[in-house]
């Protein structure tokens, strides 16, 4: 596994590629923790052994919280889309290996992608894990349009009891046909069931994964 700062990108990312790398996915961070948290980096090698490379950035927000330690809200969509964008052209660009491209990310960051997705993109599919499909308590601001007008393929790995989406809330959803939904049965935002649904968050993230490398294959 290589991991690089690309100093030639305004974001700072971390490459964790392997040997013999079946598709590339950008993997974008939610509103509160960096490209580096154990979750992501988690995810990440679980993916790596389905020889799966992945990229991990972060948008600029988290970038200067980690400079001057001082705690910035997520940038707007206007700041938050231009980034991803930069971070997928840049990877498009330096893909001569033609392996088939997924983008995606965590909560806010599977958002952006999912956004990015709703235009014309070299990208084979997008993967979502926990869908923000509402803010925090106020389910009446939805947030499907990038679901409803997405061009491409996409997977969105979900618990059931997720706040800013449950499984109830989504299937009186409308959105495309193009998007899968695999739910986490008693899983909240971050997948993590209760200890009592007899399910741990380990085998929830386990398995997540192993579907999102399926998607991908699927896909590529």
């Amino acid at each position: 596994m290589n991991q690089n700062n690309g100093a030639s990108l305004e974001c700072s990312v971390i490459e964790s590629f392997v040997e013999s790398p079946i598709a590339l996915f950008i993997f974008a961070h939610g509103a509160g923790a960096d490209k580096s948290h154990q979750y992501l980096e988690t995810v990440t090698e679980l993916l790596n052994a389905e020889n799966i490379n992945v990229v991990r950035f972060n948008f600029p927000y988290m970038d200067k919280r980690l400079q001057d330690g001082k705690k910035y809200p997520p940038n707007r969509m206007p700041i938050l889309i231009p980034c991803y964008q930069q971070a997928l052209d840049h990877y498009t660009q330096r893909n001569t290996n033609e392996l088939p491209m997924f983008i995606g990310g965590k909560s806010m960051g599977s958002r952006v992608a999912a956004t990015l997705a709703a235009d014309n993109q070299d990208i084979k599919g997008v993967i979502c894990i926990g869908y923000p499909f509402h803010p925090q308590k106020k389910p009446e601001n939805l947030r499907l349009e990038p679901l409803q007008e997405t061009k491409y393929p996409v997977l969105i790995l979900q618990g059931d009891r997720d706040s800013l989406g449950s499984r109830k809330e989504i299937e009186a959803y409308d959105i495309s046909p193009l998007c899968q939904i695999s739910f986490y049965e008693d899983g909240d935002h971050d997948l993590k069931p209760r200890v009592k649904s007899g399910h741990t968050h380990a085998q929830h993230i386990e398995n997540a994964v192993k579907r999102a490398a399926r998607f991908i294959y699927e896909k590529s």
